[in-house]
């Protein structure tokens, strides 16, 4: 800076001095200034930053109180629901036990009326009818029927249901006619779920009966391909008409009421029973007996007639009794006969039935009673039982020279001169062929003869009803094998079971009115009190 001013004056030098020192000055003033310039920003900045602060403090406390009066109005409304929901629970468990508690009273109040109506059924004499709605079954849904396709998804509708254990409602929907819902009372329905245990445990009772003296008769009637014979037996093999007997669970009412007679049979004295049985069919309104046998021994089937005896009983002269000592015994002998029974196909069921089934089981018991106290009216009873017995027992006891004496007596008593009467009870199991509709059946030839007497006898068994209901002076037994054989059972003699079983489908509405029609025609059947046959309290041999 310096080398320039060699050689110049002194003013010179100062002059430059004082102009620089101007030029610093008026730096050092713009620095000043720029530097005031920006503090005063800052400064403005800072309080604007100072005055966002205060209200962002502010908004932050409003909404730091906003949000605390929410949560604690949450927790309040949340403690209060917690109480409410304590007293819901509270009341609905309170709900719960009252309705536990009618639901209990409903029960108990349900089996008096069923136990008081049971009692008005023996004291009239009327016919209990259970019905039973069998399930869909993949036959069903196969094209057999000469139907439109448009027309056979309607077909496969289901139009009858359970609407409880008492009630059948069934919608009928016609073409062109307003939808109708009609209901049917028994004294017991089963849904399509119900199993074989549940349809027995209902009949079972009605064996009790049969040990304290009187006769019992199940009927199976329903269409063909409802479920008769399964309900009655169990399932059949496929090329076989025996039923099958592996599976227990599906075993129907013949085999486990064998078995239940036998078990209740074990509880009384020993050697005061004995058990036989007879296996008919009715197969074009002609009895055969399918228990029957040739010289060699071999089962076949031989033609029989029925009679009423001089006490007005139904009879079949020379039939086949064969003495049984358990149940496995009895299986075995009604699927012999099983072998013989008429089966035929049809369009509706590929192994329908075409003959009604009889499957008698007779009790006898043999009572001992001393000589003194015997009314003469009991003595009467006593000899014309005797005389049906005589007809009926098994030839190696008929050869016996004893009247009364059987496999089951002993020698001991054999020789005393005590009396002994035998007085019968039966257990008639009747699986009866299905009411048919040509038409559906697509039944020809030999079938079509078939089903017309099949039909024919059905109707006949209506016929009789309707005459014992009307109180007629004449009721038509003899117009069908089927009600001369029965006549006994459906005249009053007998405690009456009909097991109605139907069919839920659209296409087979007609046949399955017709048979709740039936059901309700039967319930309203006053027969009088069934008799109890004469058979006193059995003490103990000694």
């Amino acid at each position: 800076q310096y080398q320039g001013l060699s050689g110049r004056s002194t003013n010179e030098v100062l002059q430059l001095y004082s102009v620089h020192g101007q030029q610093q000055t008026l730096q050092r003033k713009s620095v000043i200034t720029q530097l005031h310039r920006a503090i005063q920003r800052l400064k403005r900045d800072l309080k604007s930053l100072h005055s966002f602060a205060l209200e962002l403090s502010k908004e932050f406390q409003h909404q730091c109180k906003t949000y605390l009066y929410q949560v604690l109005t949450v927790v309040q409304r949340i403690q209060l629901q917690n109480e409410a929901m304590q007293m819901f629970q509270l009341k609905a468990f309170d709900l719960e036990q009252s309705l536990q508690e009618v639901t209990e009273r409903y029960e108990k109040e349900k089996h008096k009326r069923r136990a008081l109506h049971n009692s008005l059924v023996e004291l009239r004499g009327n016919i209990r009818v259970h019905c039973r709605i069998r399930p869909l079954l993949p036959f069903d849904t196969a094209a057999r029927h000469t139907v439109a396709q448009d027309r056979q998804r309607n077909f496969s509708e289901k139009v009858a249901y359970a609407a409880d254990d008492e009630t059948v409602l069934v919608k009928c929907n016609r073409p062109g006619h307003a939808s109708i819902n009609k209901t049917f009372q028994f004294e017991r329905v089963y849904n399509a779920s119900e199993s074989q245990d549940t349809v027995f445990a209902d009949v079972a009772p009605l064996l009790t009966s049969l040990l304290d003296g009187y006769n019992v008769c199940i009927m199976a009637y329903g269409q063909t391909g409802s479920g008769k014979t399964y309900t009655m037996l169990g399932p059949q093999l496929e090329k076989n008409p025996a039923f099958s007997t592996e599976n227990e669970s599906e075993l129907g009412i013949i085999p486990r009421a064998t078995q239940e007679v036998f078990r209740l049979i074990s509880e009384k004295p020993p050697g005061s029973y004995w058990v036989e049985v007879s296996v008919v069919e009715v197969y074009n309104n002609e009895i055969f007996d399918l228990l029957a046998k040739e010289s060699c021994g071999r089962v076949y089937g031989v033609k029989r007639d029925v009679v009423t005896t001089r006490e007005g009983k139904s009879d079949v002269p020379w039939l086949t009794y064969e003495t049984v000592e358990n149940a496995s015994e009895f299986l075995h002998l009604v699927n012999k006969g099983l072998q013989l029974r008429a089966r035929n196909p049809t369009l509706v069921h590929a192994h329908s039935s075409r003959s009604h089934l009889v499957v008698t089981l007779t009790i006898t018991t043999i009572v001992p009673e001393d000589n003194t106290g015997i009314s003469w009216e009991d003595e009467l009873i006593s000899q014309k039982l005797n005389k049906e017995v005589s007809c009926a027992v098994p030839q190696k006891i008929r050869e016996n020279k004893s009247t009364f004496s059987s496999r089951a007596s002993s020698p001991a008593s054999s020789e005393t001169t005590e009396k002994q009467r035998q007085i019968k009870t039966k257990l008639q199991l009747v699986d009866l062929a299905g009411s048919e509709c040509v038409g559906m059946s697509g039944a020809t030839g030999a079938a079509l003869r078939e089903t017309s007497f099949i039909n024919r006898s059905l109707s006949a068994l209506a016929d009789v009803l309707g005459a014992i209901a009307e109180q007629r002076a004449h009721v038509p037994y003899r117009n069908s094998k089927l009600t001369h054989l029965l006549q006994d059972a459906v005249g009053g003699d007998a405690k009456l079971l009909v097991m109605l079983c139907i069919s839920p489908e659209q296409k087979y509405l007609t046949e399955s009115m017709q048979s709740l029609g039936f059901g309700t025609r039967a319930r309203q059947v006053h027969r009088g009190q069934v008799k109890k046959k004469n058979l006193p309290v059995l003490s103990r041999a000694k």
